[in-house]
């Protein structure tokens, strides 16, 4: 796979098992690249370590006066410059793309599974920690798969040049032996406690990220409240225990690099101090102390990789468990499917609830509180917890249809949908039926003033298609965005449609033209509306109101109004004191109750006529 080939037709299915089998899975799947790089290593750090032969070879040709041998050892050297430039340009070329195409593969693999999970992976997963698996943690699972090639190309240099020097000069020879292998186990008793202080700042990390990204997400609310500074208190906090982290991590690792340095030191000065003993004594010569001295020079360098490979692992570890454990996560709609991939019809029935959709019809739900609202309009769109039944469509579980299936079949808006930035055709360039066109869809959510201020705001757009949105739609107010993102759900036309208050954030007069356009445009489609608005709820064919989890009424908006007080508190936002009044004497409850009564009705009698002149 070349960089240019990106991304993969599949990514593949990772063994999400533990951190380690993701990153032995990630290596095998790119073992091409990987034995490319090994290759290319190898002639770069071969042809380096050929240099300091040469140089001995050279001047012992000098010593012995021999022309041809120092003609010829001259070419070899030139021969061992040019690969090493040629290998340390491809190794370089080859071990980047590794790292750019490991990256790009796990990117693929954690953008699929949140695809798979839907609004379920931050329930179960911390979005900050998501953006730091997609992000930081990313680059690191790359430098350890780049950084395999390298160090075994390393480790294979250093035992070749070890058997070399042995064989060419046995007695020194064997000195660096047996001297390189404690170099490079020197640092792994360290490496346990570097770890450790990686994944203490990698965790303390994490936590800020997610700080951040959730002060962010909320900056709005917390200004309104006054709250910002206590959570940048919290964050400076925060960031200030990473930066100790970072500081304590980076202490340990200094000391391994002057470790990997010291040693080296160490055993140079001891074959200088032992070959210049074995000279005078006349067991060597001058070219062979110079080459096994230019050896352990030389050395030095593919060394350095083993540190490199400890510190890559290091980091890569904890990133790797991280991108494990969300991608080893599941959804409970099945993603294979074990029924046809036709997608059924009928009625919407969630068992834990007992909330039933008629199909074809426009049903309302009202939730006391919106929290579980929302969790009941994510159930309904095929994401239930692990512990709950599967919601059925027309008898069919959705947990058993194949997951392109179950979202054709059901469409769930949210309350706080998002716009992504670029021009309305891409906002409704969705999935989708081409029964409802762009325009009918626009027109019934009532975006015409939207399409007007989208115009004004991009200075090159005649046309409002082409018009541009900002990221999040930040440039328009909440309810045009609201607006805008239920013409997205219209424009889809889904068998089922699952609206969660998609009108909260408009004027009553727009929110009784949507509520009139959404029946029309949806006749003959299953439609559920999450809301407590009286306008919406009058034109529903059936309201259901869900208490405690249950639901515990079914009806018509004005039936309910006035037989379910649990209803009419949650619709009129009538308070405990309104709802149930004081009676002082029991003997005069009877004529008081009637009084009460009255004054209900009445009362309930003004808010329909309130209802009715809003309509209108």
């Amino acid at each position: 796979m070349q960089i240019q080939d990106l991304p993969y037709p599949d990514p593949g299915v990772p063994d999400a098992r533990s951190g380690a089998r993701f990153l032995w899975w990630l290596g095998r799947n790119q073992l091409g690249g990987q034995l490319k790089a090994l290759a290319w290593g190898l002639l770069h750090f071969v042809a380096v370590s050929a240099q300091p032969f040469c140089v001995g070879f050279a001047i012992e040709a000098v010593v012995d006066r021999s022309g041809t041998r120092l003609a010829v050892t001259g070419g070899v050297m030139a021969l061992c410059g040019a690969a090493t430039a040629v290998g340390d340009t491809f190794l370089h070329r080859a071990a980047v793309t590794n790292w750019i195409t490991a990256a790009a593969r796990v990117q693929q693999l954690l953008a699929r599974k949140a695809s798979h999970l839907g609004s379920a992976l931050t329930r179960r997963v911390a979005a900050g920690e998501v953006v730091a698996v997609s992000t930081g943690d990313v680059e690191k699972i790359g430098w350890f798969v780049e950084a395999v090639s390298r160090f075994t190309a390393a480790a294979v240099t250093v035992l070749l040049v070890c058997v070399g020097l042995v064989v060419y000069q046995p007695a020194l020879g064997v000195v660096v032996a047996v001297g390189l292998p404690v170099l490079a186990v020197a640092v792994l008793p360290l490496l346990p406690a570097a770890t450790r202080r990686a994944d203490v700042q990698r965790e303390k990390a994490g936590r800020a990220t997610e700080l951040a990204s959730d002060t962010v997400a909320g900056l709005r609310v917390l200004r309104g409240i006054g709250g910002e500074e206590l959570f940048l208190d919290r964050y400076r906090s925060a960031s200030q225990e990473v930066r100790r982290a970072a500081v304590r991590s980076a202490r340990m690792w200094s000391l391994i690099s002057a470790i990997q340095v010291l040693l080296p030191g160490l055993l140079l000065i001891t074959v200088v101090c032992y070959g210049v003993h074995l000279a005078r004594e006349g067991r060597i010569t001058v070219g062979e102390l110079v080459t096994v001295y230019s050896s352990v020079m030389v050395l030095a360098y593919p060394l350095r990789h083993f540190e490199e490979i400890a510190m890559a692992y290091s980091f890569s570890r904890p990133s790797s468990a991280r991108a494990a454990r969300v991608l080893a996560l599941e959804r409970a709609t099945d993603i294979g499917g074990s029924r046809a991939a036709d997608a059924p019809s009928g009625d919407l029935y969630d068992p834990a609830t007992k909330l039933l959709a008629p199909a074809a019809r426009l049903t309302a739900v009202v939730c006391g509180d919106p929290d579980a609202a929302g969790r009941l309009a994510e159930r309904l769109g095929g994401h239930p917890p692990e512990d709950s039944p599967s919601v059925l469509l027309g008898g069919v579980p959705l947990n058993e249809l194949p997951l392109e299936s179950a979202r054709t079949s059901v469409l769930v808006q949210d309350k706080d949908p998002v716009l992504l930035s670029g021009s309305l055709r891409d906002l409704l360039d969705v999935p989708a039926s081409g029964a409802v066109d762009a325009a009918a869809a626009l027109a019934a959510a009532q975006c015409g003033d939207v399409l007007d201020a989208l115009v004004q705001g991009s200075l090159d757009a005649d046309d409002p298609m082409d018009a541009r949105i900002t990221e999040r739609g930040r440039s328009l107010s909440g309810g045009q965005r609201q607006r805008l993102a239920l013409a997205r759900s219209l424009y889809t036309d889904p068998e089922v449609l699952v609206l969660d208050e998609p009108t909260s954030a408009v004027d009553s007069h727009t929110e009784a033209r949507i509520a009139e356009a959404l029946r029309e445009l949806r006749a003959g489609r299953t439609t559920v509306v999450f809301t407590s608005s009286p306008l919406l709820l009058d034109r529903a064919d059936r309201v259901v109101l869900v208490h405690e989890g249950e639901a515990v009424a079914v009806g018509v908006h004005r039936e309910l109004l006035h037989s379910e007080p649990r209803y009419r508190a949650v619709v009129t936002r009538e308070t405990d004191e309104e709802a149930t009044p004081a009676e002082p004497f029991e003997d005069e409850r009877a004529p008081l109750r009637g009084v009460l009564e009255g004054l209900e009705d009445d009362r309930l009698e003004e808010i329909e006529r309130e209802e009715i002149e809003e309509t209108a």
